[in-house]
Order: structure tokens, then sequence, then C-alpha cells
């Protein structure tokens, strides 16, 4: 009884996050990327406390696969100039202590990690350019859904 509600609340979640992603702005889905890889470092790090070494070790490749994947895949070195390589180099150095954390069970490296997603997330809604601006209407034109400078189209 329990596994097929469980898969009923798993399903509605999905469906829950790709309405969110579809519907979000390019803005959005960095801080939506962020998010996941701050959770999922939350979730390595209870595992590993725990002595669950393989959720941990998942935990940390799915955070690992959403800095490489996700934030390093969006960055648009050509237009983002030295903000974009500096992020990259940024994004390479977490990815790399996160798997120097999971090969050495270190809970203090998961942390920095944690930290240093922490206050990019944090500077990047700082920026977000619909700060202040009430939500466009449903004519509004899509010029104020425009990709940031960072991101590639």
């Amino acid at each position: 009884m329990f596994g097929s509600m469980q898969r009923g609340v798993n399903a509605y979640a999905k469906v829950g996050l790709e309405t969110g992603v579809s519907a979000a702005s390019p803005h959005k889905l960095i801080v939506m990327l962020y998010d996941g890889a701050l959770v999922s470092i939350l979730n390595a790090i209870a595992n590993l406390k725990s002595g669950n070494v393989a959720a941990k070790g998942a935990a940390i490749s799915k955070a690992i696969n959403i800095v490489d994947n996700g934030l390093r895949a969006a960055l648009d070195k050509k237009v983002g100039g030295e903000i974009a390589q500096n992020l990259d180099a940024l994004y390479e150095y977490i990815s790399a202590r996160l798997l120097k954390a999971n090969l050495d069970n270190d809970p203090a490296i998961l942390d920095e990690a944690h930290a240093l997603l922490t206050d990019l997330r944090d500077a990047w809604n700082a920026i977000d350019p619909q700060a202040g601006q009430a939500a466009p209407a449903a004519a509004a034109p899509t010029a104020q859904l425009r990709t940031p400078t960072l991101m590639s189209a």
C-alpha cells in the first residue's frame, strides 16, 4: 500500500518540478540548479553521518553532475568574459572538492562546497533582473525574459 502511494507522490513531485522548469525564467533555472546542488550536498552530509555510503556517493555524484552539466554548461565564456572564466574555475574547484569529499568521507569539504554554492546562489539572487518588478502580464513582451549574459542561448 505505501509503495504505490510513494510512487504517486514521486510522480506528483516530478510533474511539479517539470512544470516549474518549463515556466521558469533563465534566471530562475540557475537558482533551481544551485538549490538542487545544495540539497544534494545536504543529503550527502546526512548519509555520511548515518553511514549510508552508497546514498552518500549518489548524492555527491548528483551534486557534481549539477555543477558540471548544469551550472558550468550554462556559462557563455565568450559573452561573460572574465566573470564567466572565474565562475568556470570556481565550479571546477567545487567539483574537485566534492570528489575529494566523496573519496575521503570528509564532511568539512562538503561544508566548504555547500558554503561556496550558497554564496554564489545568494549573489545570483541579488542580480535577479525581475526583482522589484511586478510579475509580467500574460501579454508582456518576452524581452523581459532574456537569457542572462553568462548563460548560453
